[in-house]
């Protein structure tokens, strides 16, 4: 299809399926059901599958993720040449899927894991199954070629992480024309995001000092400088005082933090920020949805949307699963706020 037809036809369908979908005031319906057969019933409206209850919580996330990158690739898919920053956020889920393939090769499984369905955009041999370097031959994960030990999981998997953001970053800059500088900087707040929730949950969880924390940092390019456009403002905060409010009255992420009442012993919660975060990029996007139609825009943004969507899907299933309260819940998945509104 013409990219102009493509993206008027993408526009109305993605613009109809955010209105399904369970984000905003209609993600509060999530958390009014009980039993994980309401939610899956709320969430497909499908038969709910004879599995054990043990196994449908996991069933319900999986599907929920499967059905969000089917509609995905659905819509880019209606473009002959799709620009590449919309194939390339597929790239999230390619490492997610090698990471799961490592860690079954590491616990010796002998089937291959439940991975996202990816299509064409899969990139990954999965039919090489279990040669890892046969898997990543080819791609750019193609160093990958061994099961590291599973006291190393979590080195290789910051490296593929740190990969991942790179490459995004060069793909996010290679966008031309009108929608170059919103994208930009949409990515570059999400990445500064996650740097700064990483780096409060490295400081105040593992007490890690500076030093440590910048190698765990994600950064634009190889040269892990101060001023690197992502990494920049977490590095800022390494030094502020975890339980000195003053430190960070006038920081400019202060509204994100958990609040702070005068008299009363304050001390940073990384987990309230992450909420915090989560929701100020989801609004991010949804702005940016309405804000350029007829563009990639519309798909970057509904991507993120709906990634949204199946974090708050998640957090729903395992509320339920471990018994945690309705409010509890929403506050975690980040859309309490607007559930009240």
């Amino acid at each position: 299809m013409e990219y102009s037809g493509a993206a008027s036809y993408v526009n109305a369908k993605a613009a109809g399926m955010l209105r399904k979908a369970f984000v905003g005031e209609r993600a509060s319906a999530l958390f009014a059901v009980k039993t994980l057969p309401e939610l899956w019933t709320l969430v497909f409206g499908t038969e709910v599958p004879l599995i054990p209850q043990t196994m449908l919580g996991e069933k319900l996330e999986e599907e929920a993720e499967d059905r969000f990158l089917a509609q995905y690739i659905s819509l880019v898919e209606m473009y002959d040449k799709p620009h590449a920053i919309l194939t390339d956020l597929l790239y999230f889920y390619v490492v997610e899927n090698l990471k799961t393939i490592s860690a079954a090769l590491c616990l010796k499984e002998e089937k291959i894991p439940h991975l996202s369905a990816l299509g064409s955009y899969g990139m990954l041999d999965y039919k090489a199954w279990p040669n890892i370097a046969s898997i990543t031959k080819g791609t750019p994960f193609a160093w990958y070629d061994s099961v590291p030990d599973i006291h190393e999981q979590h080195i290789v998997n910051a490296k593929l992480d740190s990969q991942y953001v790179k490459l995004m970053w060069q793909c996010v800059n290679e966008v031309r024309g009108e929608i170059k500088k919103p994208v930009v900087d949409f990515f570059t707040h999400y990445y500064v995001m996650q740097n700064i929730v990483w780096a409060l949950r490295l400081k105040v969880y593992y007490d890690m000092k500076k030093d440590e924390i910048l190698t765990h940092l994600a950064y634009a390019d190889d040269g892990r400088e101060s001023s690197d456009p992502l990494a920049a403002p977490a590095i800022a905060i390494l030094d502020k005082a975890t339980d000195t409010y003053a430190d960070w009255k006038d920081w400019q992420y202060a509204p994100l933090l958990n609040p702070h009442e005068e008299g009363a012993v304050w001390k940073l919660d990384p987990r309230w920020m992450e909420d915090a975060c989560k929701a100020d990029i989801n609004r991010r996007a949804e702005r940016l949805f309405h804000r350029y139609p007829l563009t990639d825009v519309v798909l970057i943004s509904w991507f993120k949307i709906k990634q949204h969507e199946c974090d708050i899907i998640r957090t729903a299933a395992e509320s339920i699963r471990l018994n945690v309260g309705a409010e509890e819940a929403m506050k975690i998945a980040g859309v309490a706020a607007k559930a009240r509104s």
